[in-house]
């Protein structure tokens, strides 16, 4: 039977159930939202079916068009499976150009974590052992001191490695406590002249120059040996009495022979870095892109610089750097002493020392606040 020709009393009517012999009232039956009394869709008693809105599928067109609702609509589709997360950008690969300093054809190198990997990958570029190389120096292939490649090297730099060249015998006489050499090393094995002092023991003798490697003292080999020991070495010399130097002069262009050396001492270490961001080589670990220097960290490092060739005879921008960065990790001259031990303890850096340091980078700080 068609459920629209349904009566009011047949058991099945929607709304509700009529009793046989009645007037034809129903008793509401629930809806889905519990009982609901009649009439409560609209204010004249409501009409349709009691406790709620029948199903779509028993209500016909007609009665659908009469209340002016539309066929429900289909359920929205799940959202798509979120995309997985990019991964994230690669850094770009970090390509050097390098040439011998005497002269050479361009090449590339990549790869190398610190000073010595650098040595490596520049002497298989040229077909060279890597003991060959005696340092390097940034952006220019003349044996200049303020160019030499330190713990830094700017992301555009051009690479220039100074090779060993002739070697020379030079016996010296100490009759000062100090030679009036500054000695620095390459970080992998050689100590080499950095700085010679105007009117010194060392200045008096024209052989010697700066970027001479000091590879024997008296026939002692110093090869390995870091540039504070061999200054240590040279102070302990005793006076009045000659010893011998064994030098090796990096090999030199045709316009660079009969150079010697630029002995007076310059205010400010030029930059090793350009750009935005270095390369930042360490000895005891890989490296890493850094931003470059503030202003604080350049002058910081270069008044400890200029401490440490007063004191020791040595010039290190790396060490000076790492020194600065441990100071911003103290809070007092004797907190500062204690991470130095920790981290360089093989310096024994006396007390003296270590109180100047802190006040001068305590002056670098208040001069670039």
């Amino acid at each position: 039977m068609d459920p629209d020709t349904w009566g009011p009393t047949h058991p099945c009517a929607p709304g509700g159930v009529s009793f046989p012999g009645g007037s034809g009232s129903r008793i509401p039956l629930p809806g889905r939202l519990g009982w609901e009394a009649a009439g409560s869709r609209g204010s004249g008693g409501g009409e349709g079916p009691v406790g709620g809105r029948a199903s779509p599928a028993m209500e016909s067109a007609a009665a659908r068009e009469a209340r002016g609702t539309e066929t429900p609509r289909a359920p929205a589709p799940p959202p798509p499976p979120s995309e997985p997360p990019a991964a994230p950008r690669a850094r770009p690969r970090l390509v050097f150009r390098t040439q011998l300093a005497h002269g050479s054809p361009t090449g590339k190198i990549e790869g190398f974590t610190n000073v010595r990997e650098l040595y490596a990958k520049i002497a298989e570029a040229f077909g060279i052992a890597p003991t060959e190389i005696l340092f390097c120096t940034l952006n220019s292939h003349k044996v200049d001191m303020q160019k030499l490649l330190g713990g830094q090297i700017g992301l555009e730099d051009f690479i220039f490695a100074h090779v060993r060249g002739e070697t020379k015998e030079v016996e010296v006489t100490k009759t000062e406590d100090a030679l009036g050499l500054t000695i620095t090393d390459n970080g992998a094995g050689y100590a080499f002249i950095k700085r010679i002092k105007e009117g010194s023991i060392i200045n008096r003798i024209e052989a010697v120059s700066v970027g001479d490697s000091i590879e024997a003292i008296n026939d002692h080999s110093i090869v390995g040996c870091r540039h504070y020991e061999v200054a240590k070495m040279l102070r302990e010399l005793p006076k009045s009495q000659p010893f011998t130097l064994r030098l090796v002069q990096p090999k030199r262009a045709f316009d660079m022979i009969g150079q010697r050396s630029r002995s007076s001492k310059c205010p400010i270490e030029a930059k090793v870095t350009s750009g935005r961001e270095t390369l930042r080589l360490r000895s005891g670990g890989a490296a890493t892109v850094e931003e470059a220097p503030s202003e604080f960290e350049e002058e910081a490092s270069r008044k400890v610089d200029d401490l440490l060739e007063s004191y020791m005879g040595i010039r290190d921008p790396e060490l000076a750097s790492t020194m600065v960065e441990t100071s911003k990790k103290t809070e007092s001259a004797q907190e500062f002493a204690r991470c130095l031990d920790s981290v360089l303890g093989e310096f024994a850096f006396p007390d003296e020392f270590v109180v100047e340091v802190w006040a001068a980078i305590g002056e670098a700080r208040e001069a670039c606040d």
